[in-house]
């Protein structure tokens, strides 16, 4: 029987994905052992993305131990995937994705953005940037650490509330304390957001490459993310940059809107394209170039 390896973050998040896609491979009739891995962005908790810069911040370490042959998979959410991967590394497959929105979480049930004096803990560029953009007043502090630590800080007074996935908080059964769902026409979210994303060796066996991509990608989810894939890969960004993505498919057409902010929030551009999902990385290009061509070339120059 094939024995599958599965390498993971060791946050409890982390490990939810790595068991989620362990019980799938299980259910197929395959052995799975799950090998927990620490990353620099799981030990450098004091500073926000935007200062240490993010490329393999949650994957680097992973990745060396699919190169060294330690593990078979790796298992990443999809939103923490670098826009550009070497080439002797490849997604394999995404999971189905869960709502993509971001959530308002708080153990304050009656707030709201429109609220004097509230503080948001936070520390995605994005998330700050669309704040700062529809809702200046608030003061936003830097919230680093898993979902857990995160709660605590909010539980121990240092903000009132926070923006996060709505994935994760679902995951890790917090669902009672969202105050709100976040509407996907202002909180656009990141590339990749609500999906499980597993990166192996492109020289991996190729009969366990097909048993997982067969046990485990949403072909109706791959669509999407390949062509928000592209779309980051082609503003050259990553989480470190405000730059948001989701594409939707409606039959054969995707819809995609995209855009990018200044780091003060002040400047947004945002646009959207459709197309046939055979198009997945030409409908990308486009709408990235269509950003840059807008002035989001100056944003992103400015941020580097």
């Amino acid at each position: 029987m094939q024995r599958i390896k599965i390498g993971t973050r060791g946050s409890k998040l982390a490990l939810w994905q790595a068991n989620y896609i362990a019980e799938l491979l299980r259910k197929a009739g395959f052995e799975t052992g799950i090998i927990t891995i620490d990353t620099k962005g799981d030990k450098i908790l004091n500073a926000p993305f935007a200062e240490i810069g993010t490329k393999g911040l949650f994957t680097e370490e992973l990745e060396i131990k699919l190169r060294n042959q330690e593990i078979d998979i790796a298992v990443h959410s999809a939103k923490d995937m670098q826009s550009e991967l070497d080439d002797d590394l490849m997604i394999l497959a995404f999971t189905e994705r869960e709502d993509a929105n971001d959530v308002l979480v708080s153990y304050k049930k009656e707030i709201s953005f429109t609220d004097k004096n509230l503080i948001i803990g936070t520390s995605s560029t994005r998330r700050r940037a669309i704040l700062k953009h529809f809702y200046p007043h608030l003061e936003l502090r830097n919230a680093r650490g898993n979902l857990q630590t995160r709660m605590k800080k909010m539980e121990d007074g240092q903000f009132d509330a926070m923006i996060l996935a709505y994935a994760g908080v679902h995951r890790m059964n917090y669902d009672q304390y969202i105050v709100q769902k976040l509407p996907l026409n202002i909180f656009t979210p990141a590339v990749g957001q609500g999906s499980i994303a597993i990166e192996c060796t492109v020289s991996l066996n190729e009969e366990k490459k097909a048993i997982i991509r067969r046990t485990v990608n949403d072909s109706m989810t791959e669509i999407c993310l390949l062509t928000e894939r592209a779309f980051l890969r082609t503003l050259q960004g990553g989480c470190s940059i405000p730059a948001f993505g989701l594409a939707r498919l409606e039959g054969n057409v995707i819809h995609m809107t995209g855009g990018v902010l200044s780091l003060d929030g002040k400047t947004m551009i945002r646009e959207e394209i459709r197309g046939d999902k055979k198009d997945t990385q030409k409908l990308g290009v486009e709408l990235a170039e269509k950003i840059l061509a807008l002035g989001g070339d100056k944003i992103l120059e400015d941020i580097r």
